[in-house]
């Protein structure tokens, strides 16, 4: 059973080369992606298309070849099926797991040990993936996690109390080590298929990641409805194995040489760090929402259980679709990368201060304001997560790493695992903020993750710029006409 977050929210740096691909015949037509590429810079013979043109070196770069159609195909699966999986708990698992004896805290545990184990293994896998094969840990991961799918609809048959708890924490404990295994090498994978374009790609992906959101809760409570507890899990495990076979076929194989570059290395840079912050409040922020919005909207506004979904669409559908049209603006203008996480982070902040909203604003709360604030909130979410990835790995080549698919397995996993851990402590400390303090309180508070990390990332984006202008101004010498005219002034 697959589950998410994600964002996934990525793309690769547009001023790098591309990395290197299985030579794939073009698919006839124009270019799907017009964005210049370094390969068209070089010399080199041109190539002959399908239908017999020339083409030039780096033409095939910007078509969308076979390679390419199958590889988004792949991730398009994975995050469908992730999402729509995950989304199938809510509507009714919690209620299950009281009557076989586990309470609140416990049921909490089961949720939260998936992040916990889901961010540890993103960093061993992440490190591993050229060892263990880009291809080969997708699949696999996508095959446990449609086992322990339909193993997780079989769990109503277990004795209730410690029995029952404890298979409910192994389930997700392989899930996750499943999950962690195909979004790792998923991202890699995208990355390097498309080197100039990723931005354009997993934002145009993101669709089908809020499509599984939306269809999981009515699909999910229909079949929980009508046929009992197993036929959910049993139904989408089966569909998650079927594309194993599916992913097997149409995925192509990509091979690196294992990098000595480590987690740590990259880890420490200070710009990494600093943008690490920025993905822990993001998924610190998304994950307080689970345990405590659907009870606000119930207690607050009164609307039946029923209405509670609709609200959650606000939020889905704006990240769904903003997402492709901001990995586009990235990628066409690379130099706004740095200002859509600022100003993605501070939006992100006024958000959750105006969710509640916060007592101190004195604002009455109304359904159409709480709509109208989680409608920007996808948006500026997507804002702040589409620039991370490529703005991580271009501060890696920067600093010396080398450029291949080892690289990109530890930036996914690095990017995976800090999420997964803002996704452990966001439903945790919002939890225990809610019951203490209330949801107003406690938005409010969550929302200081997203502000710190938008203050911090815009200081030091105006610091690097600074320190850039500084050194090239020291750098450039002064040009023939301004020498002769201080010769000029000294002689006379």
């Amino acid at each position: 059973m697959l589950s998410g977050r994600r964002l996934s929210l990525l793309r690769c740096v547009a001023s790098r080369r591309p990395l290197a691909e299985e030579a794939v015949p073009a698919v006839a037509g124009p270019a799907l992606f017009p964005m210049g590429s370094r390969a068209a810079d070089g010399a080199g013979p041109e190539r002959p298309s399908e239908d017999g043109t020339p083409e030039a070196p780096g033409e095939e770069s910007r078509r969308l070849t076979r390679q390419k159609l199958f590889t988004m195909l792949a991730a398009a699966s994975i995050n469908f099926s992730s999402m729509i999986c995950y989304s199938i708990l809510g509507p009714f698992f919690p209620a299950e797991a009281e009557k076989k004896g586990a309470n609140n805290t416990v049921v909490g545990l089961i949720f939260g040990c998936f992040a916990l184990v889901n961010f540890l293994s993103s960093l061993i896998l992440g490190n591993y993936l050229t060892k263990i094969g880009a291809k080969f840990m997708f699949v696999a991961g996508l095959f446990v996690s449609g086992c322990v799918t339909i193993l997780f609809g079989m769990l109503d048959k277990v004795p209730s109390g410690p029995v029952f708890i404890g298979l409910c924490v192994l389930v997700r404990v392989m899930d996750a080590i499943g999950f962690a295994a195909a979004m790792t090498a998923s991202f890699s994978i995208l990355a390097k298929a498309f080197p100039n374009n990723i931005a354009t790609v997993l934002g145009s992906l993101e669709i089908f990641t809020g499509l599984g959101l939306v269809l999981g809760p009515p699909l999910g409570g229909f079949l929980y409805q009508s046929f009992g507890y197993e036929v959910p899990f049993v139904t989408l495990g089966c569909v998650v194995l079927v594309l194993v076979p599916v992913n097997m076929c149409l995925l192509p194989k990509y091979d690196s040489i294992p990098s000595k570059e480590s987690f740590w290395k990259l880890f420490l840079l200070p710009k990494v760090l600093l943008l690490c912050c920025t993905i822990f409040s993001l998924s610190a922020c998304l994950g307080f929402l689970d345990p405590t919005m659907s009870l606000f909207i119930l207690n607050k506004f009164k609307l039946p259980a029923g209405y509670v979904g609709l609200v959650f669409l606000g939020l889905a559908l704006s990240y769904s679709l903003s997402s492709p049209l901001l990995g586009l603006l990235s990628d066409k203008m690379p130099h706004l990368r740095k200002w859509l996480l600022v100003s993605g982070g501070l939006i992100t902040a006024l958000c959750f201060f105006l969710l509640g909203p916060a007592p101190v604003l004195h604002i009455e709360s109304q359904l159409w304001m709480f709509v109208l604030v989680l409608v920007l909130l996808g948006f500026s979410l997507g804002m702040s997560a589409i620039p991370v990835f490529p703005e991580i790995l271009q501060y890696a080549y920067e600093n010396g790493f080398e450029e291949g698919l080892s690289l990109l397995g530890l930036v996914s996993g690095l990017v995976n695992a800090v999420w997964s851990l803002g996704a452990f402590i966001g439903p945790t400390l919002g939890g225990f903020l809610n019951e203490k303090l209330g949801f107003e309180w406690a938005s409010a508070i969550q929302g200081g993750w997203a502000l710190l990390s938008g203050l911090a990332t815009g200081i030091f984006y105006i610091a690097e710029s600074t320190r850039k202008s500084s050194s090239s101004s020291l750098q450039n010498p002064p040009s023939d006409n301004e020498e002769r005219t201080h010769l000029l002034g000294s002689e006379t």
